[in-house]
Order: C-alpha cells, then structure tokens, then sequence
C-alpha cells in the first residue's frame, strides 16, 4: 500500500514537475496562470490535464487546436511514478519518507531542466535544500538516530566542498549549478550513510564521464561544448538510493573486506 500510494502521489506531482520545469527556467511562477496549450493559449480543462490518461486518450495533441503536446509530459510523470514507488519500497512508512520524496522530485525535474536549459536554477536548489534538511533532522530526531542528521549534514558539506574544488580547478567542466546540486544530494545520501554517497558520486561522475568521450569520440560535442552533469548526479544519487546497499555489499565482498 505505501509503494502504490507513493506511486499515485508520483503521479500528481510528476504533473506538478512539469509545470516547474516549463516555467521556473524562464523566471515564471508556477502558480498562475493555470496550464495552457502552449500554442492556442486555451485554459486546459480539468479532465484534459489527468496525468498520463489525458496525453493517452488525446493521442498527445490538444483538444482546441490539435496541436502536438510533448511526450515530455507522460514521461516526466512516469518518472516521477516510478521513482516514488522505489522510495516507498527503499524506505517503507518512515518519518524519512517525506524527505525522499521530496530529494527524487527535485532530482528528476533538476535532471530535465539541466538537460534543457544546461543549468541548475537557483530558485530550486536554495530553498529545497533547507527544506530537505529540516524534514532529515526532523526525521531523525522522531526515529530516534540524531547521529543520522550530523551525519546528513557533514555529507552535505563534504560533497558540497569536493565539487566546488573540482569547480574551481576547472571551471568549464564543472558548474555552480552542479556544486550546489551535490550538497543537496550530499545531506540525503548522508543520511542513509557515507557508503551511499560515495556510491551515489561515483556512478555520477562515471555515468557523466563515459557519456561525454562518447560524445567526444564521435564528434557530437567538441571539448569546448558544456556537457549538463547534473542529470548524471540525479541519476547516481536515485540509484545509490535505491540499491546502495547491495552494491556496497557486493563491493565489500569482491574486494575482500568481508
């Protein structure tokens, strides 16, 4: 029941993401006004913005015009769906869940807006990441394991600190946008323990590094190009969230620690 009900909420706020990741970019707010067809400008109806079911049954056009709404949409709400039923499963009815909930949210739309716009707005990660904070510390102290916060809270600072000296070294490889995104993913790896942010960083910086000399090697980017590493920090801390634990266990066991 919390998987599918973290599902059903992935769902409704997937459709919410879109909203944030068409409008936060641009400096608009996402409150008013209503969702519109993009093109004729027409209010969209109630019954036409239902997640997924709407884009299915309009065959992906909108009703008024017949103009082509994006698969963007359906997929980000997918995403969003199947993310919060892995948190659900990872985490279980837990004063956590709130807080992860919220961590894979901002990490998919962060993801789709990088890849978009090439950029991590700051209207996102600056109040986002003192909410997660709280929500952790809160978490904590109900369950009970204060250490779990210190904890959180010096992950935070260690990823913050690490990427802005990869920052600062390198300047075009790595953005602020990127810096502030790993604190934030920093205090919710740092949470469930250091094994799953150095597992989380390290498929990050993996995933981002084998993509670019891809790109590279076959001349789709030049060195002077900015390739977005932020939807390979989303993707790493997700899967270090979900399956950190069997990975670290596996690492241990080959290597011949345990």
């Amino acid at each position: 029941m919390v998987i599918a009900a973290c599902a059903l909420l992935g769902l409704l706020l997937g459709s919410f993401a879109n909203v944030v990741i068409a409008r936060v970019p641009d400096g608009g707010s996402v409150v008013r006004p209503g969702s519109a067809c993009p093109e004729c400008d027409t209010p969209i109806a109630p019954l036409d913005n239902v997640p997924v079911v709407s884009w299915l049954l309009l065959r992906g056009r909108c009703r008024d015009c017949g103009a082509a709404i994006s698969v963007q949409y359906p997929l980000v709400e997918v995403t969003c769906a199947v993310v919060f039923a892995g948190i659900g499963w990872r985490i279980g009815l837990d004063w956590a869940l709130p807080a992860f909930l919220l961590f894979g949210w901002l990490l998919v739309v962060l993801a789709v807006i990088d890849l978009q716009t090439r950029r991590i707005p700051n209207r996102l990660t600056y109040p986002l990441t003192p909410v997660l904070l709280v929500l952790l510390v809160a978490a904590a102290l109900l369950e009970g394991t204060p250490g779990s916060a210190v904890r959180a809270v010096l992950s935070g600072v260690v990823a913050f600190g690490l990427l802005l000296a990869l920052a600062l070294i390198n300047p075009r490889g790595m953005g602020m946008g990127d810096v502030k995104l790993a604190g934030f993913i920093g205090l919710g790896l740092g949470y469930l323990g250091w094994g799953h942010l150095w597992v989380g960083l390290f498929l990050g910086f993996f995933g981002g590094g084998v993509i670019a000399a891809l790109l590279l090697a076959l001349r789709l980017r030049t060195r002077k190009d900015h390739i977005p590493f932020g939807p390979w920090l989303a993707l790493g801390a997700i899967v270090a969230l979900l399956a950190g634990r069997p990975i670290i266990d596996t690492y241990l066991r080959l290597s011949g620690w345990t």
